[in-house]
């Protein structure tokens, strides 16, 4: 399938360069990116997940061909440590003799002897001139090697720190990776979820069945309540006063005195 989309993209880029000209080109160029990407979109994320492990893995033989690198770099920078170590030694003590020979030659003597072996001063002369050439060749010497000893110091010490960040850079991405891996189990988690919903429709119905029966129970409550109490003035023991029927009497017995006294008073 593949196949037949590339090959149909590269008929539609010769019949757009014919018939648009260069016009044509941005457009299929265009085209062809969004089928690229339209395709890319296709892949699984699963897929992309593997084939970004893959791309960290095929890091490794590159760290180890720099690690491998390194190695031979520090062998080599070892190896000249050592040798400014004994050109510098080798230096000190040539100059050590040279100024030996510098004193018993300013000493004004015909003959000196080193090693039991008496020398006159012409000789003492020739060998100090020829030991100070070869001390300043061997000093010129040591100071380029001491160069050269610094600038690999200084790329085996770059090589170093790239090689650590390529290390930081490899374990943060195997972490951004396996963090995508637990995102993308979620998701899966979750659309499975989703597809073993509970249907509680009939759940609801039957909570709503027993609501409304409680509720109907309640009205018939409240009705026979009703119906159980009597229709008439609410007489209270606590409404009629305990000397009712004294005041009662009280109060006839006055008003027919009054109405008595009316009488004879005519």
């Amino acid at each position: 399938m593949l196949k037949k989309v590339l090959l149909g993209s590269a008929i539609v880029v010769g019949s757009g360069a014919l018939l648009f000209g260069t016009s044509g080109v941005s457009y299929i160029r265009t085209g062809y990116h969004n089928l690229r990407d339209t395709i890319k979109e296709q892949i699984p994320l699963d897929v992309e997940i593997s084939r970004a492990r893959d791309l960290i893995n095929d890091l490794k033989p590159e760290i180890a061909s720099n690690l491998k690198v390194i190695a031979r770099e520090e062998v080599e920078v070892a190896r000249l440590q050592r040798e400014v170590q004994a050109k510098n030694a080798s230096l000190e003590k040539s100059k050590h003799d040279i100024l030996k020979l510098k004193d018993d030659v300013q000493s004004g003597a015909k003959f000196v002897t080193y090693g039991g072996k008496a020398w006159d001063m012409d000789q003492v002369k020739k060998d100090l001139s020829g030991r100070f050439k070869s001390y300043q060749t061997q000093e010129a010497t040591a100071e380029k090697v001491e160069k050269i000893l610094a600038a690999r110091e200084k790329n085996l010490e770059g090589a170093r720190r790239k090689l650590d960040e390529m290390l930081a850079a490899k374990r943060q991405l195997e972490v951004e990776v396996e963090n995508l891996q637990a995102r993308l189990t979620m998701v899966e988690v979750a659309k499975t979820s989703s597809k073993f919903s509970v249907n509680d429709s009939r759940v609801s119905a039957v909570r709503q069945t027993v609501a409304e029966i409680g509720t109907r129970i309640d009205v018939e409550e409240r009705m026979a309540d009703t119906f159980d109490t009597t229709v008439g003035i609410p007489v209270s023991d606590d409404d009629t006063p305990s000397d009712l029927v004294d005041q009662i009497s009280v109060y006839f017995s006055q008003a027919q005195g009054d109405v008595k006294a009316i009488v004879d008073n005519r």
